[in-house]
C-alpha cells in the first residue's frame, strides 16, 4: 500500500507517518516502480504506535517499547509499570480537583452574599505594588 493507504488505514495524515519516520518509530521502505510499497506489518507496527500514544506513553517511551519487546521483556515491562504509576497518580490528582470543585459547587449553591466561590477560587490575587518611591528591577 501507498503512505496515503496506509494513512488512511491507520487513521493519521501522511505528515503523521512522515514524523514517525524521522523519529525511527516506522521504517520507510525503498522505492518500488516509483513509490513506496507499506506492509501489513507497517500497519500493525502504526496501530501499536497510536495505541501506546492513547495509553499516554511519550515518543521516546514508545521507541524503547518497541526496542525492548524484541529481546527485553523485563524491561518493556517496566515501562508499562511505570506508566502504570504515573497513570495512578494522574487518577489522584485528578480525584482531588474533583472533590475541590464539587465543595466550591456545594457552596455556590448555597447562596449567600458577595460573589460565588467558583469564581473566587479562580480569582488570580492582585499584583502587589512596591512601597512609594520603590520601583521594581526590570527584567532585560
Amino acid at each position: 500500500m501507498k503512505i496515503g493507504d496506509l494513512a488512511r488505514a491507520g487513521g493519521v495524515s501522511v505528515e503523521t507517518i512522515r514524523f514517525y519516520q524521522r523519529r525511527g518509530l516506522l521504517s520507510e521502505p525503498a522505492r518500488t516502480t516509483g513509490a513506496r510499497r507499506y506492509s501489513p506489518g507497517d500497519l500493525e507496527r502504526l496501530r501499536s504506535i497510536r495505541a501506546a500514544q492513547t495509553a499516554g506513553f511519550t515518543l521516546e517511551e514508545i521507541a524503547a517499547l518497541l526496542d525492548l519487546d524484541q529481546h527485553d521483556r523485563a524491561g518493556a515491562r517496566a515501562l508499562a509499570e511505570a506508566r502504570i504509576a504515573a497513570i495512578d497518580e494522574r487518577i489522584e490528582t485528578l480525584k482531588a480537583m474533583r472533590a475541590a470543585l464539587k465543595a466550591l459547587v456545594k457552596d455556590c449553591a448555597q447562596g449567600g452574599d458577595g460573589p460565588c466561590p467558583i469564581i473566587g477560587a479562580f480569582s488570580l490575587p492582585a499584583k502587589s505594588t512596591p512601597p512609594h518611591g520603590q520601583t521594581r528591577a526590570r527584567r532585560v
